[in-house]
């Protein structure tokens, strides 16, 4: 209800209870029914035209609700174009979070399938045994894959250089075959002898397609860090809006008497009172 409307409805209220007080209680004296009215209306002195929003919101609550869920404490403390913006911001960024993770997830197994198919830890292993005197016994079967036909422990005994090859399926095993010159030698088109530092075509080929995946998973990343962020602002904003919703702001009106010579008045005032 407006204001406007408030004050109206409180003007017409004081006088209907001042006619009625008239003819029930005003004998014709003036003194008389001057002290008589006074007394009558100091229980209607005050009388808020608009009164404090409600109860007083918690801002430990509001706190904790944005801690939970962006925006909710907003909500809770009667914000809600800013509530709508945290969550707004939260969906967007979780779904940029999930939708580059899943890319990542499907580049991480384009350029897994492309290793296996690619890269062999029999060539490898090879290549050890013809330059670096290794002696790995290698399965002739060559139905079996290439990671099931060399014993995994003799062939890191012979490995001298800065890494150790994890097992088939480790992350870090498709990890290192694209990103250190030692494994090069596994490649199916590598063709430099002994100089395993010169690269192959597929070595560099497969390093671009890692570094894709990893480019996709930093962004899904820096994206679960923005959730953090967008909580813990959120936190600090709902903090605000409670505080700022606790404010008491409160308009009241008074009916005070003037005197007049010798007459006293009723006036109607209003007093507005901010507190922060």
């Amino acid at each position: 209800m407006g204001i406007r409307i408030k004050l109206a409805l409180m003007v017409v209220f004081l006088a209907a209870q001042f006619l009625a007080a008239q003819n029930e209680m005003f004998n014709g004296s003036l003194a008389a029914d001057t002290k008589t009215a006074f007394e009558s209306y100091t229980e209607i002195s005050k009388i808020n035209v608009m009164p404090v929003q409600g109860s007083k919101k918690s801002v430990v609550l509001a706190g904790l609700l944005s801690l939970l869920l962006p925006g909710a404490g907003e909500f809770y403390a009667g914000d809600y174009l800013k509530a709508a913006a945290f969550i707004a911001l939260e969906a967007a960024i979780v779904t940029t979070a999930i939708v580059y993770d899943n890319k990542g997830d499907k580049q991480t197994e384009i350029f897994e399938n492309y290793a296996d198919e690619n890269w062999s830890v029999v060539r490898y292993a090879e290549w050890l045994n013809q330059y670096h005197n290794a002696q790995i016994p290698i399965d002739p079967d060559a139905t079996l894959p290439s990671w099931e036909r060399v014993d995994w422990n003799v062939l890191n005994s012979f490995e001298d250089g800065s890494h150790k090859l994890p097992r088939h399926g480790n992350q870090q095993y498709y990890e290192l075959i694209g990103k250190y010159w030692q494994y090069s030698a596994g490649w199916n088109d590598y063709t430099s002898g002994i100089n395993n530092t010169e690269l192959s075509p597929n070595y560099r080929f497969y390093s671009g397609m890692r570094g894709e995946a990893n480019e996709l998973y930093n962004v899904a990343s820096k994206a679960v860090i923005g959730i953090y962020i967008n909580h813990f602002l959120s936190l600090l904003d709902a903090v605000w809006s409670a505080v700022s919703y606790n404010k008491d702001i409160a308009v009241t009106t008074r009916l005070r008497t003037e005197q007049f010579a010798n007459k006293v008045e009723f006036v109607p005032t209003v007093n507005i009172r901010f507190n922060f």
